[in-house]
């Protein structure tokens, strides 16, 4: 900003001691102080605020070139599969509809095959165990925290004589 030596500082000062006198420097002071804090700040936000409109400008250059690559690629995949279209016909333009074609449609109906129904209902369950089995073989048919197995296994105080 300004270059202000030491000496420059020290002549201000004491002049503005002269001028305002010395009750009111200090206010003085935080005020000058407040205002300087305000002037940085708004420095900062307006460079802040440069620096991001040129980071969306170089963005929206960006963007505009990759869409072109985009379109450019596109356009030369359409113009590859056209191409091929081309060959592909002229190249089977030449075989009629008999021997090897009718060969073709025999496999082809072998690579379709009819959909055919499973026949399962997820609703029906049919391989059910029963519940006294579970019971007896010790299968877990609820949900226990840990701390309430461990709770459920504690070994009972045994009653002492007293």
């Amino acid at each position: 900003m300004i270059d202000l030596g030491i000496s420059k500082l020290a002549l201000i000062g004491a002049v503005a001691l002269i001028v305002i006198g010395p009750e009111k420097l200090p206010r003085v002071a935080r005020t000058v102080g407040t205002l300087l804090g305000k002037a940085q700040r708004y420095v900062s936000d307006v460079k802040a605020e440069v620096s991001r409109s040129m980071e969306l400008e170089e963005l929206k250059k960006m963007k505009d070139s990759v869409e072109t690559a985009a379109r450019d690629v596109q356009s030369s995949v359409q113009e590859g599969a056209s191409d091929f279209e081309k060959s592909w016909s002229e190249a089977t333009a030449g075989l009629d509809g008999s021997g090897y074609g009718d060969a073709m449609h025999s496999i082809g109906s072998d690579l379709n095959p009819v959909y055919k129904h499973p026949g399962k209902n997820w609703r029906l369950k049919k391989g059910a165990v029963p519940q006294w089995y579970k019971s007896r073989s010790g299968v877990r048919t609820r949900a226990q925290s840990g701390a309430a197995r461990v709770a459920r296994f504690r070994p009972r105080p045994s009653s002492a004589p007293r």
